[in-house]
């Protein structure tokens, strides 16, 4: 554990004066002075004890505005099928089954272990994505 230089990082707190960011405004500002610090090679105590506090505060923000939203495993397939250009003919070969391929995509079969693994491989993500862990 780090010790803090209080009257240093009183005097910063001063300045900087953080708060709770409640705008994108407040949240854009801190972000501009978390790469500030980031930047400096040689933070004091006091420095590094503000870059984790405003971190804290952006994170908490982006938390709540920025959340991602859940998707199923279907969905999942669906986005990354798009994403890398990959046609429904081509899942089949993937997963093994033009039929397969169809059913899964249309919500009439889940996706199977097996078929998580392949497409874990061919789209380089975790199997868990694709059995909605």
């Amino acid at each position: 554990m780090t010790l803090v230089d209080g009257p240093a990082y009183s005097a910063l707190l001063m300045e900087e004066r953080p708060h709770v960011i409640r705008t994108v405004k407040d949240n854009a500002r801190a972000l501009r002075r978390i790469d500030q610090l980031m930047r400096n090679d040689d933070l004091s105590s006091a420095e590094r004890e503000m870059l984790d506090l405003l971190t804290l505060l952006v994170e908490r923000f982006e938390d709540q505005h920025y959340a991602l939203k859940s998707a199923s495993p279907i969905e999942v397939v669906r986005e990354l099928m798009e994403a890398n250009g990959v046609s429904q003919s081509e899942l089949a070969k993937i997963i093994g089954s033009k039929g397969l391929a169809s059913e899964m995509l249309s919500g009439k079969r889940e996706i199977s272990k097996s078929q998580a693994l392949k497409l874990s491989e061919r789209f380089h993500v975790p199997a868990a994505v694709f059995l909605g862990i």
